[in-house]
């Protein structure tokens, strides 16, 4: 089994942004989400944690009481926005010549890393990778385009689809025997 927690809410003059891998941390309300992920968690016993190595990530998994080591990595970061980083929709609507016309030409628009190779990227950690360790019961602690990416993987659906799943700041959802559970928003 799988737990993917989506990091808590960032500093306010990143919601809504394209973050990627702007090293940004938790709002106040990011860090009570943290804690009310870590009373939640309180009693599991995980066999293994994979965190995000950005700061967001990291601040969200701190106060979670875990009995192994923790791996930080890149592997598991949000896609990189290059030069679109730390913008908003409207803000990079503003910044470039053409506007919004479907998903797949947004993505398309977007600077940094290219939507495929992130998605390899995801899906070579998840069904390559971490399947190797041997691993029964692992806590993943990452970004919400890296969940949305994996359900797209899993279920065999559009990244767009993928995309308007509803995962908020501080929720999880668990991946067992290929299929997902619900997003749980711990209070």
């Amino acid at each position: 089994m799988i737990t993917l927690v989506r990091h808590g809410e960032v500093e306010n003059r990143y919601i809504n942004c394209y973050n990627g891998h702007i090293d940004i941390g938790l709002s106040r309300t990011g860090y009570d989400q943290a804690y009310a992920l870590a009373r939640h968690f309180e009693g599991n016993s995980f066999d293994a944690v994979y965190c995000s190595d950005l700061i967001r990530a990291r601040e969200t998994l701190k106060p979670i009481k875990i009995d192994v080591e923790p791996t930080f990595t890149d592997q598991i970061r949000e896609k990189s926005w290059g030069r679109h980083e730390g913008k908003t929709f409207d803000e990079i609507m503003m910044m470039e010549l053409q506007g919004y016309e479907s998903f797949d030409q947004w993505l398309g628009l977007l600077d940094g890393e290219d939507f495929s190779t992130y998605t390899v990227r995801i899906k070579h950690f998840f069904t390559v990778y971490l399947p190797a360790q041997g691993y029964q019961n692992v806590l993943v602690v990452t970004h919400a385009g890296v969940i949305r990416s994996l359900v797209g993987i899993v279920k065999d659906i559009s990244i767009e689809e993928a995309f308007g799943e509803h995962l908020g700041y501080g929720n999880y959802i668990t991946l067992e025997h290929g299929h997902f559970g619900e997003v749980v928003c711990p209070e």
